[in-house]
């Protein structure tokens, strides 16, 4: 059965996200990992992080500020400080954490000078904390720090360890209503993507894609577009990961990564065009490109490993690159969650050697790249997956089986321009005999 796909709003009459079970499954996971661990408290400024112990979110303007702390020691529940006025609209607005929000500001990235005393005053705080339940003589686990943190924690005696594999572990398996959020963010993508197909055509600009892009998935309620890689033409190979100004023209491959957030969780979707018609080496890079990703999907199913699904795809050498660094990214999987790399990480590089058991409840994406012959361009194809009991399902549904053309709206007096015979989809075709028959209707009443 698949996963459904619920409206935004909290109804009597259906049962669809529950954000309380959401916040409680979240924090009991990472708490029940701490217990077992060595630590005796964690300490997180990735936002991600925070935002899935503390269940509170300030906006994206903050995402890479590293302004925001939480710490969550053994037997406690959290405590978060955060930028100024949040702090109080916390305890106002989220009663699961009440009076412990609290106003703490951090260095700002290094804009707060070593004078200003804000590391010193950090340290002081968590070990305040520690010291209340007994802690403060154990190793405190940290995800990422400002080395001034870092060295004024250390002054006050506090032992610091890696704390971000804990997270990440805590992170892996989803729970139902992560899995519900992150199949509602893909379903928006679904709907960038049926509108960009209807706008692509010669003279549109890649940026110009990304504004739509944009503006359908704020439209829809995404909290946050992190990026819209628009690549055509010759920039499709060697792939740039960046949109431009480029201007589309006939015959021009392009593909697109359209990351954002919804509720937090996050999509990392690639689809591949071609505007007006499809030379036969973008037609053949197209299949070896989806051959790839079919391979890798066949096998998701519980107890299989990473190991295995990296196996099936191409060495570097294959395809043009002296090794598997140098290609990184390009066969690739990774998990998707709060952020759009989470574990596993899925790639020759790594897996053969060090792989993951895959599980029920691991969500991530797979995505393959293949270039053509012709030397310049190039497919990009990439599904995200949700690991079920018994195989997995598929939560990407813009359709991407075969090549679809995009913009065919090239007729001679004799007829449709002729085109790539393998490159049309069944809508391809239905749209061209709806063409044709409004030009003959036309013809007969003239």
């Amino acid at each position: 059965m698949a996963l459904p796909t619920h409206g935004t709003m909290a109804v009597d009459w259906e049962s669809r996200v529950d954000f309380d079970r959401l916040r409680r499954e979240r924090l009991s996971r990472i708490k029940d990992l701490l217990e077992r661990s060595e630590m005796g408290a964690l300490l997180c400024f990735d936002m991600n992080n925070v935002r899935y112990i503390t269940s509170t979110h300030i906006g994206t303007w903050a995402q890479d500020k590293n302004s925001r702390f939480t710490l969550l020691a053994r037997n406690a529940e959290p405590i978060l400080w955060d930028f100024g006025s949040a702090a109080k609209h916390h305890q106002l607005h989220c009663p699961w954490l009440g009076e412990r929000s609290r106003a703490g500001i951090a260095l700002l990235r290094g804009a707060m000078s070593p004078e200003m005393g804000r590391a010193e005053d950090v340290a002081k705080k968590i070990k305040r904390e520690l010291e209340k339940l007994g802690l403060q003589r154990e190793p405190l686990g940290v995800d990422i720090i400002e080395p001034p943190i870092f060295y004024a924690l250390q002054k006050e005696g506090i032992a610091i360890v890696d704390g971000q594999q804990l997270m990440s572990d805590a992170r892996v398996i989803k729970t139902q209503d992560e899995i519900s959020l992150l199949n509602h963010s893909a379903m928006m993508v679904d709907a960038a993507y049926d509108e960009l197909y209807r706008a692509m055509k010669p003279g549109l600009r890649e940026n110009e894609a990304v504004g739509l892009v944009s503006k359908v998935l704020y439209d829809l309620g995404s909290e946050y577009v992190e990026a819209v890689n628009a690549i055509s033409g010759e920039r499709c190979n060697p792939h740039p990961h960046v949109f431009s100004d480029r201007v589309l023209r006939p015959g021009d491959p392009v593909y697109y990564d359209i990351l954002h957030s919804y509720m937090g969780y996050r999509t990392c979707y690639y689809r591949t065009f071609t505007v007006g018609y499809a030379s036969h080496a973008m037609v053949d890079a197209y299949k070896r490109c989806r051959e790839y990703v079919d391979r890798s999907i066949e096998l998701i199913r519980p107890g299989r490993t990473t190991a295995q699904v990296a196996s099936v795809w191409p060495k570097a050498q294959e395809f043009g690159f002296p090794n598997e660094e140098a290609c990184f990214g390009l066969q690739f999987g990774h998990g998707i969650g709060l952020a759009i790399w989470e574990k596993p990480v899925i790639s020759r590089l790594v897996s053969l050697d060090q792989h993951y058991e895959l599980k029920p409840g691991m969500v991530f994406a797979l995505e393959t790249f293949w270039p053509s012959s012709d030397g310049w361009s190039a497919a990009r194809i990439e599904e995200e997956i949700v690991v079920t009991q018994t195989g997995h399902e598929v939560i990407t549904r813009f359709p991407a089986e075969e090549l679809l053309v995009a913009g065919q709206r090239y007729y001679t007096v004799n007829g449709p321009l002729p085109t790539t015979r393998e490159s049309e989809t069944a809508s391809n075709a239905r749209v061209r005999e709806l063409v044709e028959a409004g030009a003959r209707s036309e013809g007969e009443g003239a």
